[in-house]
């Protein structure tokens, strides 16, 4: 994302669409996605909320920008990145650098999952992606089913099987349920999640990331290697 302009005294920077888009990410990071409405764009703009309009079409609209926007702002991170080398490594690198930009918009995977209209900057960057996996000797056939396997991995998240929703926590099992799930409870009990802020979802830590996308990886390489 390119920085605004500096204003002389007295000087109001004209609205755009990106100065909308912007501000409506900076909504959300501060307060969530549910924050982010026409009215409080204008409110933070100074402006009202009927002129917006004029830069964005509808909310849906609001919306789709503002997911292309963060889009964008991984691929100036990932296109930044070193590409020499094996593919895996440098595949590796770049999912774990998008992870790093959608940690610091924590509701922007929960609105990649909604969205119905393409974002130029997501399909720019499995472009890429694709284009680095068949230099690194994969078939475009091959790059089709990885796509397919890594899923919303390759962007940087993943969604979780279970996911009591947002503000929940795991706390102890009732004890009826407990008592008939005893390999959970034996497994919960071992098991630690306490990195909160590595997380974009529930049971979502870094570590059980980066476990995922390695047995990924290394299952694409062994494919790859026999193709």
């Amino acid at each position: 994302m390119t920085a605004e302009p500096a204003l002389t005294p007295g000087e109001r920077l004209p609205l755009s669409r990106e100065r909308v888009l912007r501000t409506a990410v900076a909504i959300a990071d501060e307060d969530g996605i549910e924050a982010v409405t026409m009215r409080r764009v204008g409110d933070e703009l100074g402006a009202e909320a009927m002129s917006l309009y004029h830069h964005v079409a509808n909310k849906n609209d609001l919306l789709d920008g503002v997911v292309d926007l963060v889009a964008e702002e991984i691929n100036d991170v990932v296109d930044g990145l070193d590409t020499s080398g094996p593919w895996q490594p440098v595949v590796r690198a770049r999912i774990l650098a998008a992870r790093q930009v959608l940690l610091r918009h924590r509701w922007a995977p929960g609105l990649l999952a909604t969205r119905s209209t393409l974002s130029p900057n997501v399909v720019t960057y499995h472009d890429r992606l694709v284009g680095l996996l068949h230099s690194g000797g994969f078939t475009y056939d091959l790059a089709h089913h990885a796509l397919h396997a890594l899923g919303s991995r390759a962007l940087g998240f993943s969604q979780e099987l279970f996911d009591p929703g947002a503000g929940a926590s795991a706390g102890p099992l009732p004890a009826e349920l407990a008592a008939a799930v005893p390999s959970l409870v034996a497994m919960l009990s071992e098991v630690a999640h306490d990195d909160p802020d590595s997380t974009l979802g529930w049971c979502d830590d870094q570590t059980e990331f980066e476990f995922g996308l390695d047995l990924l990886l290394d299952g694409l390489d062994r494919r790859r290697t026999l193709s």
